[in-house]
């Protein structure tokens, strides 16, 4: 595998690390925006899905635009986005231009996260595409990383007396420094090549010959240039792709395969605990110093999965990977239900006194008063303060007031996350960059990818209203339960594709 093939999945994929910052990003700037905003649980739901629902629509016209004028193309101008809407989203003065220039940005990550996958499985061989596939993951992942580490210092800047930082700007900081790894994105996808197999597609195979011959050397790329004419010239004799068409007997089993794994990468809650990470550890009573600094544990867990997971995919195989997974996923999130259903809530009158914002008198009436469950407890920290008071002083009231195993929880969440990090994540991509032919590869990853974005939003919006009128405890239970039934359906229907050409798949997957 040479170093200029790793260099492009790298370039390629930094739209996967733009999402990933993007993501962690907002779950930090939410505990400033929403009490600056003064924004309802839809809205503050809808902030933070809104990029997962305009990346819907990237999702269904992405693949199949850029089967016309080309994956490189379509990624240039996916960069450009995602620097308009850092530079939009940091000079928000509404919720409404909030939310608008963060749908900008997920117009840019919806087409970035389907096409990326599909343009390095394109330049891959057999023996390499989990790992370079995985590169995408691993963007993703390290933008996480990026986003909670930025966070972490903008937020130690805003409590220092010395900075220029406060409540009201900080969060727009945090935003706008997404504008530097988004023009640096723009700037190298000119230096990338473009697709072998798509140029193959529109007749300029002597290109197609020259990129794949500086990538992988005269004897491997003729090896592959005839397998990719064979597949295009059978393709050729067939009739044109429409949707309906993943419908047909034929591509039944394939098209289910991929419906699973989009639906249950996102169903299980991942965006919940990536995009809603510092609220959620807000809810343990660690105070939002301490949330602010899990964040970062949390990303640096994803990265060393992610890596783990690129050096086992195309060793292990993809179902192992899956299947272990699932299972993790499964009790880890159970694990979370278990200890927040063990909290209760106290708030004594020397904790009160100790608040130091100044409507903590109304809540005298609360004192030594017991909860067993954070809902209750909510509603009457609300009712007494008033929203946009409670939710911009949450990390310090409960603090004050819970009394459960956080670390408990803590584990629950990294587990989570580490068993989604070698699983889930890199290999649903790899997957679908894979199972489908050439003909329909576009337009299934399309499909998918809106639905897999749809789930993404809909958990996204729904997941605030969850935690308030569910609580803690149930919301994680109910994914949990979901990822127990995953695991035995993929138990039941997952394939092996490891080692195999994307030809092979096709012969070996797709029924006559």
């Amino acid at each position: 595998m040479s170093k200029k093939v790793i260099f492009i999945a790298f370039v390629v994929s930094l739209g996967g690390f733009l999402f990933g910052f993007d993501a962690g990003i907002i779950s930090g700037v939410m505990s400033y925006a929403v009490p600056e905003f003064n924004l309802s649980v839809g809205q503050t739901g809808w902030v933070v899905s809104s990029p997962s629902f305009a990346a819907m629509i990237a999702m269904l016209i992405a693949g199949r635009l850029s089967d016309v004028i080309g994956r490189k193309n379509i990624l240039i101008v996916v960069a450009f986005l995602y620097a308009v809407s850092a530079i939009a989203s940091a000079y928000a003065t509404s919720y409404e231009m909030l939310y608008i220039a963060r749908m900008v940005g997920g117009l840019a990550f919806g087409a970035a996260l389907i096409l990326a996958p599909t343009y390095i499985a394109e330049i891959s061989s057999a023996e390499n595409r989990g790992k370079l596939v995985s590169i995408q993951q691993l963007n993703i992942v390290l933008g996480f990383f990026a986003a909670f580490l930025s966070n972490y210092y903008f937020n130690k800047l805003n409590t220092s007396n010395t900075s220029y930082l406060t409540d009201e700007n900080v969060w727009r900081w945090m935003l706008g420094v997404e504008f530097i790894p988004a023009i640096l994105y723009f700037i190298f996808m000119f230096f990338v090549p473009k697709s072998p197999r798509w140029l193959c597609s529109v007749g300029k195979i002597n290109e197609a010959k020259k990129v794949l011959n500086s990538l992988h050397g005269e004897q491997l790329a003729d090896n592959e240039i005839r397998a990719i004419e064979k597949n295009i010239k059978i393709q050729k004799t067939k009739e044109k792709v429409s949707v309906l068409e993943l419908l047909k007997p034929s591509l039944r089993f394939i098209l289910i395969i991929g419906l699973v794994l989009g639906v249950l990468q996102q169903i299980t809650g991942i965006n919940a605990v990536y995009f809603y990470a510092t609220s959620i550890f807000k809810q343990t009573g660690i105070g939002t110093d301490a949330a602010f600094a899990s964040g970062i544990l949390l990303s640096l867990t994803t990265v060393f999965f992610t890596i783990i997971a690129i050096f086992l995919i195309d060793k292990m195989g993809r179902r192992p990977l899956l299947l272990v997974g699932i299972a993790g996923i499964a009790i880890s999130l159970l694990v979370c239900a278990y200890g927040f259903n063990q909290a209760t809530y106290q708030l004594s009158s020397e904790k009160i006194s100790q608040f130091e914002f100044d409507d903590s008198t109304k809540l005298t009436p609360f004192i030594d008063k017991m909860y067993t469950n954070d809902v209750d407890f909510k509603n009457d920290m609300k009712s007494a303060l008033g929203n946009q008071v409670y939710t911009k002083n949450e990390g310090a009231i409960l603090e004050a007031a819970i009394t459960m195993n956080a670390t408990l929880v803590l584990i629950g969440i990294l587990g989570f996350i580490a068993c989604f990090a070698f699983s889930l994540g890199p290999v649903m991509w790899v997957m679908l960059s894979e199972l489908f032919p050439n003909k329909y590869r576009g337009l299934a990853i399309g499909v998918i990818g809106f639905v897999n974005s749809f789930i993404s939003w809909l958990v996204q919006q729904v997941f605030p209203w969850e935690l308030s009128n569910f609580g803690n405890a149930i919301s994680f239970l109910i994914f949990g339960v979901i990822a127990v039934f995953g695991f035995f359906i993929l138990l039941k229907i997952l394939p092996e594709t490891k080692g195999k050409s994307l030809e092979q798949i096709e012969l070996d997957l797709v029924k006559n």
